[in-house]
């Protein structure tokens, strides 16, 4: 059992679906730094000086001056700055998967456009013919 356990980690799906999941984690940590420590704060400015991550909906009808405020009282809250930030999130990752696909696709499109190299039959009579001028 543990050799066939052996053999299944180490196909190639397997391996290369392992370096996709730490890969697509890691972008993730890169583009959510980009968009909280970057994208948000120019947004914020522009909207008037706003800070989007705490933008929140207090549910126990109390006015708090900040989220950090309503979560130390304990009271419940909606946290809609958040989310805006998760679709912006969102929207980038995507955007840099799909560039990443179609960049990947035009690769695969050229190298089956490539010129087929010659066969192994066509080097084998090359071959041939060279030792039989020897």
């Amino acid at each position: 059992m543990l050799k066939e356990f052996k053999d299944f980690i180490m196909t190639g799906n397997v391996v290369e679906f392992a370096v996709a999941v730490i890969m697509a984690g890691a972008i993730g940590l890169v583009v959510s730094g980009f968009v909280s420590d970057i994208i948000m704060p120019v947004v914020g400015q522009a909207a008037g000086d706003m800070n989007f991550e705490d933008l929140h909906y207090p549910l126990d009808g109390k006015e708090y001056p900040s989220l950090a405020a309503a979560t130390e009282a304990g009271a419940p809250v909606i946290a809609w700055g958040r989310w805006v930030n998760s679709i912006i999130n969102l929207i980038i990752v995507g955007f840099v998967m799909f560039l990443i696909v179609r960049s990947y696709n035009k690769m695969q499109k050229k190298a089956e456009e490539a010129p087929a190299g010659p066969t192994q039959e066509d080097l084998l009579g090359e071959i041939r013919d060279l030792l039989g001028k020897r």
